[in-house]
């Protein structure tokens, strides 16, 4: 069973409708600037409120927008009003994912909430199962280094290595495997803390 909704994120979504912004994120910002995706299908898992979904969708693609956070799909649909986005509010880890189906798949900010290694494992599988041949993967997440847990009262992040993330790709064309802090306030509490993060984009052999 996820954390994002009673450990993580739902109290930021509930407190303020535009969390996380509109802009998309660095990994899917860099893809759109040299990849035209018009007509691939996308997933977009823990999509929270869709800023990712919607970039894809005003590319031209068909995303599925899965979310266990009733809230951050209320609130996605208020910022995104007219993106086709297709919103599935559903528990990442039990979901039924179909086989070779997306040419994208999107998990970002995901696996940290997960409550073992073996269940991250078990996640990180069926999305690459899910994945055509020669798709892509983006993969954000807290790993096992520097962290400010401050602004997440309660919260108790699954914390894996940089080094564990790569494995799991092993026999994959990994583009990107970063491992960096991340400085961030988040406007519901203003309290400035930071996270060690791994972002890796990877494609499917």
């Amino acid at each position: 069973m996820l954390t994002e909704v009673d450990g993580g994120y739902d109290q930021g979504y509930r407190a303020v409708e535009n969390f996380w912004g509109t802009a998309p994120a660095s990994l899917v910002a860099a893809f759109l600037r040299t990849q035209n995706p018009a007509g691939f299908r996308i997933l977009d898992v823990g999509a929270g409120e869709g800023k990712n979904a919607a970039a894809f969708t005003s590319a031209g693609a068909y995303v599925d927008a899965l979310e266990c956070s009733a809230t951050a799909i209320k609130n996605g649909r208020k910022l995104f009003p007219v993106a086709p986005i297709n919103w599935i509010q559903a528990d990442a880890m039990e979901h039924a994912y179909p086989p070779c189906f997306y040419d994208v798949v999107i998990c970002y900010g995901l696996i940290h909430c997960l409550p073992t290694e073996a269940a991250a494992r078990d996640l990180i599988l069926k999305l690459q199962n899910s994945l055509k041949r020669g798709g892509t993967i983006f993969v954000v997440a807290f790993n096992d280094g520097s962290h400010d847990l401050s602004a997440h009262p309660g919260f108790e992040p699954l914390l894996l290595s940089h080094a564990w993330f790569i494995q799991q790709f092993k026999g994959w064309r990994i583009d990107v495997a970063s491992d960096s802090i991340l400085f961030e306030t988040h406007p519901h509490n203003r309290i400035p803390h930071h996270h060690s993060l791994t972002r890796l984009s990877a494609v499917k052999s």
